[in-house]
This record gives structure tokens, C-alpha cells and sequence, in this order.
């Protein structure tokens, strides 16, 4: 009578036996073009082979699903995967004994938000779960400082200062400029005293011997 008990309660125990499915995290946020990992958790029997374990997980919209990674009785089907997803997801397969399913996604899209859904069926039984992921577009950046083509060519921070070979020009331009309004000047001065000389030296008319007057 006992062992019949014993049995009863271990058969009802092994049918009552359910898998429970969870993510780590309900909700996820990340940027255009960087990476993200999303993981689910599962209660798994420690001895359990992988070849017990299938998972299908899925990108949900109102029009149809993604299918994004595919496990069949413990190996990776790619050719399940959608092509949007093709070379953007790869999966840690060390962590699936452990009850644990991480999928990294790499160069996300903003088209990449929504909802996932993972269904995971071992041994145990069935059970799913979702989580929600939203991408925004990568912020912009500023642009780095460019010279101004439309000013000659000139550095724009250098522009309305002078550089200090155009204040070198200017200074030789000046000193020849100085120079000769300076010869000029003495030129004009010498040539002044030369004809004032030369009227003072002069005789009148009347007394210079060299003059002949006719009488």
C-alpha cells in the first residue's frame, strides 16, 4: 500500500513537472549601430543533454514574425534565421546547460525595436516568454573644425587677426615706403638750395662784362 502511494505522488509529480521560462530583463533600450544582449532564463535538470532542448525566438509585428534564432534538439538552424538577421546574432551555447539562452544582436537597427518572443521546449515541458526592445537613432556628433574655403584659404581662427609674416610684410612695405618719401624729401630740399644758389651767385645784367649792350 505505501509503495503504491510512493509511485502515485512520483507519477504525479513528474506530470505535474512544467517549465518556467523568464528574462532577465522586461524591457531593453540601445542606439543605432551598437550592440545588445537579451537573455532568457529556464529551469533545466542538471544532468539534461542538449539535445533535449529546442528554442525558437521570435521578432513580433502587427503584420507577421521574424524568426531571429532557431535550436533543434540543441544545434543552431540558421537557415531558419530571417534574412534582416543574417550575421547579427550569435548565441552563447556554454550557458545553455545552466538554463540560460543569451542572444548577442550586433549593429542594431532602428528598425530592430519591438517585441521578442522566445518559446523554449526541453524535457521538462514548454513555456515563453517576451521582452521589448526599442533602438533610437545614434545621436549626432559635431562635426570636426574644417578650414574656410570660401576666405582664401585662411584659417578661420585666424581670421580678422593678421599672421605674423603679413605683420612682417607690412612692417618692410612701411620702411621702404618711409625710405623713400624720406629720399624724396632730401632730393627736394637739395635741389631747392642748389637753384637759390646758383641765382645768388648770378650778376644783374647790366654789370656782367660777358653781356654786350647796344648803345
Amino acid at each position: 500500500m505505501i509503495c503504491r502511494i510512493l509511485l502515485l505522488f512520483i507519477l504525479t509529480s513528474c506530470v505535474c513537472a512544467s517549465l518556467v521560462v523568464n528574462v532577465t530583463q522586461s524591457s531593453y533600450q540601445a542606439e543605432e549601430n551598437h550592440n545588445i544582449t537579451l537573455e532568457w532564463t529556464f529551469t533545466t535538470r542538471t544532468d539534461g543533454s542538449l539535445k533535449s532542448i529546442n528554442i525558437i525566438c521570435e521578432m513580433l509585428t502587427d503584420v507577421r514574425s521574424f524568426i531571429l534564432f532557431h535550436l533543434h534538439e540543441g544545434v543552431e538552424s540558421p537557415e531558419s534565421q530571417h534574412e534582416r538577421f543574417s550575421g547579427r546574432v550569435q548565441f552563447d551555447k556554454e550557458f545553455l546547460r545552466e538554463g540560460r539562452l543569451r542572444l548577442h544582436m550586433s549593429r542594431l537597427r532602428t528598425d530592430d525595436s519591438g517585441l521578442y518572443l522566445c518559446d523554449v521546449l526541453t524535457v521538462d515541458g514548454e513555456g515563453s516568454r517576451k521582452c521589448l526592445l526599442n533602438v533610437t537613432a545614434e545621436r549626432d556628433r559635431p562635426k570636426s573644425e574644417t578650414p574656410n574655403t570660401t576666405s582664401g584659404g585662411r584659417d578661420p581662427s585666424t581670421t580678422g587677426s593678421p599672421s605674423q609674416g603679413e605683420r612682417r610684410g607690412r612692417i618692410v612695405l612701411y620702411c621702404v615706403v618711409g625710405v623713400i618719401a624720406a629720399a624724396g624729401t632730401v632730393l627736394g630740399v637739395c635741389y631747392y638750395l642748389r637753384r637759390k644758389h646758383s641765382t645768388s651767385c648770378s650778376l644783374p645784367v647790366e654789370l656782367d662784362p660777358m653781356v654786350h649792350i647796344d648803345i
